[in-house]
């Protein structure tokens, strides 16, 4: 009898588990169906609104004939987000009266409001993409509300307020640069100088103030700033960064002052050159190079000859290559007192042409 319930009871709990695992897979195949009708359906879409983009840019809507079947699926907010996040990525790729006809599909559907809507929302790729939106399609009007995120904790949601405000407002965009305390990354960086296109006249106490700040990537965004902009008239605050606490800002530093170069940059790198690190020391070689000044000659024969270290010998020789002092170097490659490292770097120097 015992035996018989035992039995009994493992069929139930065994039927029990095909019907779970059977449940399951029926509720895999239903989700999978839906994903393909989703995925078959944005690709669909994704060809009509591409031929709307497309026929709008070339003919301009003034000229083709009413499209009543895209009207109606214009209304379906599935077909809108989508349309929406196609306009932003044209309006990436043109320029001029095509981007202008891009911006004229946007308002002309109502996509602002689609757009907006997104910077309500909790997810934070939802709120990115409502900030990308609205940036590309130049809703000026959006900004105070975009300015609220940039002291969101999400890095996606906050690189974005930035961009957004460098590229309405230009350098005034900038002024987040005051308190920020989260890195600004190398391709951020590089987005927001691409946006700047002047300086102000007035500007110097701010970009004072940046390059005191306490946050390294703001002040390198800064130097990278004075770089393409050519602000002669803060090299000697640029100078004062030779002594900052970080590697990386002396190396930038040291980069700026070859942008800013005057008679005396290579007198004054030579005089600061000892008490820099190693990294720096090799960066202030490098701008010896390009620089070509003939009074860094002597300098550079020291460290090749007298440095211990590998990577500045070699920077040296490089140095007095561009500086045109081949014979030199084919001098001290021959000489019997000269070390197989020293002649091999040499050698190294004068075949890669690096001249």
């Amino acid at each position: 009898m015992f035996l018989t319930t035992s039995v009994h009871f493992l069929f139930l709990v065994f039927l029990g588990m095909l019907s779970l695992v059977l449940l399951l897979i029926i509720v895999v195949l239903i989700y999978s169906f839906y994903q393909y009708r989703e995925s078959v359906q944005s690709f669909r879409w994704s060809e009509v609104i591409n031929k709307k983009i497309s026929e709008v840019i070339v003919y301009g809507e003034e000229e083709m004939p009413a499209d009543t079947t895209f009207s109606v699926t214009s209304g379906s907010p599935s077909f809108r987000n989508l349309f929406l996040q196609k306009l932003a990525e044209s309006e990436k790729k043109f320029s001029g009266a095509a981007q202008n006809k891009i911006k004229d599909l946007f308002r002309e559907y109502g996509l602002q409001e689609e757009a907006l809507k997104k910077l309500n929302q909790k997810k934070e790729h939802i709120i990115a993409g409502g900030i990308q939106e609205l940036t590309a399609m130049h809703v000026e009007e959006a900004l105070p509300k975009i300015s609220t995120f940039l002291t969101h904790p999400s890095t996606q949601v906050y690189q974005e307020a930035q961009y957004a405000m460098v590229n309405f407002k230009g350098f005034e965009g900038l002024h987040f640069l005051n308190s920020i305390s989260s890195i600004i990354s190398e391709w951020q960086q590089l987005r927001l100088l691409i946006s700047i296109n002047n300086i102000p006249e007035n500007s110097g106490d701010d970009i004072k103030n940046w390059m005191k700040s306490s946050n390294e990537s703001v002040v390198i965004f800064t130097l990278k700033l004075l770089r393409k902009f050519q602000i002669l008239s803060l090299y000697s605050t640029v100078i004062d960064l030779l002594d900052h606490s970080s590697v990386d800002v002396r190396i930038q530093t040291v980069q700026t002052l070859l942008s800013l170069e005057n008679s005396s940059t290579i007198a004054h790198l030579m005089e600061i050159y000892p008490d820099q690190p190693v990294e720096v020391q090799k960066e202030i070689l490098k701008v010896m190079k390009k620089s070509k000044d003939q009074y860094s000659t002597d300098f550079l024969k020291d460290q090749l000859l007298n440095n211990q270290d590998s990577g500045i010998k070699v920077h040296a020789a490089e140095a007095l290559c561009a500086l045109e002092q081949q014979e030199y170097l084919a001098e001290i490659a021959q000489k019997e007192t000269s070390s197989e490292e020293l002649i091999q770097i040499i050698k190294y120097a004068l075949q890669e042409k690096v001249c």
